[in-house]
């Protein structure tokens, strides 16, 4: 299982976007992942990564606690099948996206700023596979 995590846009917010990437550097550790901003009009993530499950993240979607989506990452682990996460950019996401992904997630009934969005999803990340690891890190 790979993990992706693509950002719609650049990050605005260097900080963040180092947190999110200190907590992708600590996932590689246990598993294949790889942090990228990318532009709609050239990612082509419904050709690229057709075998993903794509998981968009977006307030209005599923809610989910940290051991659901360690259990949501452990079942695609199981299966090798590779995880493609999508945060929106500052006008979220192009037209038809949401009808496509095969779950809408929601971090947070709040509204966060898309970099901490970053970061936050960037954690549980790690927060599930060092879960399934057995890792001291999510007690």
């Amino acid at each position: 299982m790979k993990i992706l995590l693509y950002y719609i846009g650049k990050s605005r917010d260097a900080n963040a976007n180092r947190i999110a990437g200190e907590y992708i550097k600590r996932t590689q550790r246990y598993a294949k992942c790889e942090m990228r901003e990318i532009h709609p009009e050239r990612a082509a993530i419904w050709t690229r990564h057709s075998g993903a499950m794509k998981i968009l993240l977006d307030p209005g979607g599923k809610p989910m606690d940290s051991a659901a989506f360690a259990a949501l990452l452990a079942r695609h682990e199981m299966e090798g099948r590779d995880l493609l996460f999508v945060v929106g950019g500052a006008d979220g996401f192009p037209a038809g996206w949401k009808a496509q992904a095969d779950l809408l997630l929601s971090l947070s009934k709040m509204t966060w700023p898309h970099e901490l969005a970053r970061a936050m999803l960037a954690e549980q990340i790690y927060r599930a596979v060092t879960t399934l690891r057995g890792h001291p890190y999510p007690r």
